[in-house]
């Protein structure tokens, strides 16, 4: 593992996946370690971008559509459109990969029109862009709110049930959201801890208003808490996409045994060429390789495998323009 990060670093983040809003105080009981030791490694690791709480959006709660896109280049246009594409407050998971000439990124489209607009008109005719793929998430294994700290972490189950917030109860139903909604929105996706005093002053609202209403939100599965990471806390280091094709009596079954691996961070039916998406996390080239030579060879009635390494990530989850994902 790297030598930057120690176990308390790892048991810190674990807790924070558990309950991302979880107080200092709590997470050093729990740890058996002072409130200023949580507080001090918490800012050491946040300020090096090694973990970063956010708001997120689940993109289905509000009617759009996620898809994954793979955007073929001429070698020497790779980078400057994927930078293009990370500018966009509509991307995230903007990657490099197949050596620098295929671009892989994920993006949210609210409507047939903008789907029409990006996938037929903006990218195609774009220059020194030679082919577009486009796969539309159909149905998420694994991922969101699921998380892949939740494989690696490194609590034991007393310390998780102590940390373990309540349930949310589930509240499905269409939801309205105004001007107040977004900006409490964009103020968590730069950081998911952001307090309820200054969260209130951001909205105009209350703090007993917004703690409520960020409950609801939650409730209606709109908004999520989720943790980015750098994955060398957990002794990772390299990420590769996995594009598979299943047989479709077996889709559900293969997909269901994906979000079970411990290399897994999400996993996805999708249209397209392949049906079954994948993102993996591995040590390095001999895990991976282990990994798809046995639990991957395993899966059932598997006809097609395609490993896209990622050898740049030019933008993680989407960090700015939250506001313009959502619709009005």
């Amino acid at each position: 593992m790297d030598s930057d990060y120690d176990d308390l670093d790892r048991r810190l983040v674990h807790a924070l996946q558990i309950d991302p809003r979880s107080p200092f105080s709590t997470i050093a009981e729990v740890l058996d370690v002072s409130d200023r030791t949580i507080a001090r490694r918490y800012t050491r690791l946040r300020s090096t971008g090694a973990v970063r709480v956010i708001g997120s959006i689940n993109p289905t709660a509000l009617g759009a559509t996620q898809w994954f896109l793979r955007i073929r280049c001429a070698p020497a246009a790779a980078s400057q459109v994927a930078e293009a594409l990370a500018r966009r407050p509509d991307t995230a998971w903007v990657s490099l990969t197949s050596g620098g000439t295929e671009i892989a990124c994920t993006v949210r489209t609210e409507n047939d029109a903008d789907s029409e607009a990006l996938l037929l008109a903006k990218l195609p005719r774009t220059p020194r862009v030679e082919g577009v793929t486009a796969h539309s998430v159909l149905h998420a294994f694994y991922g969101g709110s699921d998380s892949l700290i939740a494989k690696l972490g490194a609590l034991d189950d007393a310390a998780v049930t102590r940390l373990r917030p309540p349930p949310i109860p589930a509240r499905p139903g269409p939801v309205t959201l105004d001007d107040g909604d977004r900006a409490l929105l964009e103020a968590l996706a730069a950081d998911g801890r952001t307090g309820f005093e200054q969260l209130a002053a951001t909205t105009g609202w209350s703090p007993t208003t917004v703690r409520r209403r960020m409950a609801e939100l939650r409730e209606r599965g709109i908004l999520y808490l989720d943790l980015d990471i750098d994955w060398r806390l957990f002794g990772r280091g390299i990420r590769t996409l996995l594009w598979l094709s299943v047989a479709p009596a077996h889709l559900a079954e293969a997909g269901a045994a994906l979000a079970g691996h411990p290399e897994i961070a999400y996993a996805a039916a999708t249209t397209g060429p392949t049906n079954l998406y994948a993102t993996v996390v591995c040590s390095g080239q001999a895990e991976l390789y282990r990994y798809l030579t046995t639990r991957v060879a395993a899966l059932p009635a598997i006809t097609h495998v395609e490993t896209a390494p990622v050898i740049k990530t030019v933008k993680q989850a989407a960090m700015q323009g939250v506001t313009a994902q959502i619709p009005k």
